[in-house]
Formats: structure tokens, C-alpha cells, sequence
């Protein structure tokens, strides 16, 4: 029998050495390098740089930011880019419930042919979704024209170079975004649920609105987050379909940096994005807990 001396003295089973240990260290390390590095140089470099020339450019200081908080011009742009996001984040939502309510609730094939339907926008680049509805809408296009054969109107409507362009372009694109949190969400709650309701006497309405709503929430706050932050950065689509009150943010960046070269001007602006964009999800988290919502869970 073999002595606790002896027992003390010999390795634990399944145990490591710090041989291994390092070794295991090392391999995690090579291979968490080659992603490090790339964020670094595509990721990080540029945003820190943006950073400092808007307190740097062309001066050291923060007049930069004074200036955005002082001008009525820059105000108006930053309301015009809350108040569009805010408007698309809406419209998408009214349109993508039932879209995603009709793909949970119905049959595979009929799942596969409307998600067929919101990815085939994928296919085709924003510029040239753009360029399209830009011709549909005009006083002339596809849409006037179908309104006046219909009778519903009289005289061509303004559907270009104004709000109205801006919300159906943007729409258009951000809808699977927020077709397809809302479908996941909505696929994996428990039928169950729903059928008890059903057997204890409420009806129809009462179950949608006591049981499925609350608990597709999670998938709606996802959704809305996720298109509300992908408006605020919108360019192509504003600056084809909207009108001269119609300035985004992203466009305004633009204008100061391409045409006036005002670094200083659009890296504060930027900055400004950024920052508002990460204390809204920071928000969000603290209050709803992003990390349940992402993981899907109702």
C-alpha cells in the first residue's frame, strides 16, 4: 500500500504541466494575433486618428466641438439624423412584425419563399436600389403613373428630393434587418404558451397581445436597435432621394471633408456619431441587458 508520502509526491491526474500550460497559452495567443492585428490596423488606427484630428485640426483644441454645439446649421443636421433614423426605425417596424409574425406562424415552404422575398435585396448594391427607386418615384415614374391610371390622383406627386424618398429608400434596405431579429425571436417561442392561453378562454386577440407580444419583445428591441444605429450613418440613399432640409449627418461629414476640407469639422462630427451611437447601446445594456437579447432568448 503505498504510503500518503508516495501519494503527495505524485502528479494529480489531469493535471498540467507549466510546460503545457505555456504551450496552451501560446497557441490561444498565435491565434487570437493574426485578428488582433488586423482590427488594429483596419479598426482602431483609424478612429484613433479620426479622434485626434478633431481636437487637432487645425488647431490643438476643442473649438471643434464648440463650434458643432454652436452653429444652428450643424444642431439641425444632428435633429435631421435622430428624427429620420428615428421615423425609419418606426416604418420598419410597423411593416416587419406581421412580415415576421406570417414567417414564424407559417409553414416551411412558406417560410423559405418569404425570406426568398427580404434577401433578394441583397443581391443588388444600395447604389443601384437607389438609382431605381429614384426612377420609380419621380413625377413621371412607375408609381405616378399608377396612380393616375388608378384615379387616386390628379396630379403627380413629390415622392423625390424630399422626406418622403428618404423614409421609402431607407426603408427598403433596413426592413430584413429588422425582418429577421424578429423572426428569430418570434420561431423559437414556445407554442404551448399560446395554446394554454388559448384553452383557458381567451381569444385570439387576448393571446397576441397577453402572451406572443411580451414575449417577441426581446426581438424587437434587437431589431430597432439594430436599424436605428444603422440609420444614424446612412449617405447613399439621403443624399440621392432626400431634398436640401433632408441632410444626414453622414452627408454633412462629407461635404466638410471632401469639399471644404474641414478635417477638424468632420472628425468631430464623426466623433460626435460614434459617441452617441455607443452611450445608446451602453443605455439599452443597462436597462434591457443587450447580451440576453443577442442570444435569443425569450
Amino acid at each position: 500500500m503505498a504510503t500518503t508520502r508516495q501519494l503527495a509526491d505524485q502528479p494529480e491526474v489531469g493535471a498540467l504541466a507549466p510546460t503545457s500550460l505555456g504551450r496552451m497559452r501560446l497557441g490561444t495567443t498565435a491565434l487570437v494575433l493574426p485578428a488582433s492585428l488586423f482590427l488594429l490596423i483596419t479598426f482602431v488606427y483609424p478612429v484613433g486618428l479620426l479622434l485626434l484630428r478633431s481636437v487637432s485640426f487645425p488647431t490643438w483644441g476643442i473649438e471643434n466641438y464648440a463650434t458643432i454645439f454652436q452653429e444652428t446649421i450643424y444642431l439641425r443636421v444632428l435633429a435631421n439624423t435622430v428624427v429620420i433614423s428615428g421615423a425609419v426605425t418606426l416604418i420598419t417596424l410597423l411593416l416587419g412584425y406581421p412580415y415576421a409574425y406570417l414567417m414564424a406562424t407559417g409553414s416551411p415552404l412558406t417560410q423559405r419563399a418569404m425570406a426568398f422575398v427580404v434577401l433578394v435585396p441583397f443581391w443588388t448594391s444600395i447604389l443601384v436600389r437607389t438609382y431605381a427607386w429614384l426612377v420609380l418615384l419621380q413625377r413621371r415614374g412607375l408609381v405616378n403613373r399608377t396612380l393616375e391610371w388608378s384615379g387616386l390622383i390628379t396630379e403627380p406627386l413629390d415622392l423625390v428630393h424630399n422626406r418622403i424618398g428618404v423614409y421609402i429608400g431607407m426603408t427598403q434596405v433596413l426592413l430584413p434587418f429588422m425582418v429577421f431579429p424578429l423572426f428569430a425571436v418570434m420561431s423559437r417561442i414556445d407554442r404551448s404558451h399560446l395554446q394554454a392561453a388559448s384553452n383557458l378562454g381567451a381569444p385570439p386577440t387576448q393571446v397576441f397581445i397577453r402572451v406572443f407580444l411580451p414575449l417577441s419583445l426581446p426581438g424587437v428591441i434587437a431589431g430597432v436597435l439594430l436599424v436605428f444605429i444603422l440609420s444614424l450613418g446612412y449617405y447613399i440613399t439621403p443624399a440621392l432621394l432626400g431634398g436640401p432640409r433632408d441632410i444626414m449627418i453622414a452627408q454633412l461629414i462629407q461635404e466638410q471633408i471632401g469639399e471644404f476640407g474641414e478635417w477638424g469639422i468632420g472628425a468631430a462630427l464623426a466623433t460626435v456619431l460614434l459617441i452617441g451611437t455607443v452611450l445608446l447601446a451602453a443605455l439599452l445594456n443597462r436597462f434591457i441587458k443587450l447580451d440576453r437579447i443577442w442570444g435569443g432568448q425569450t
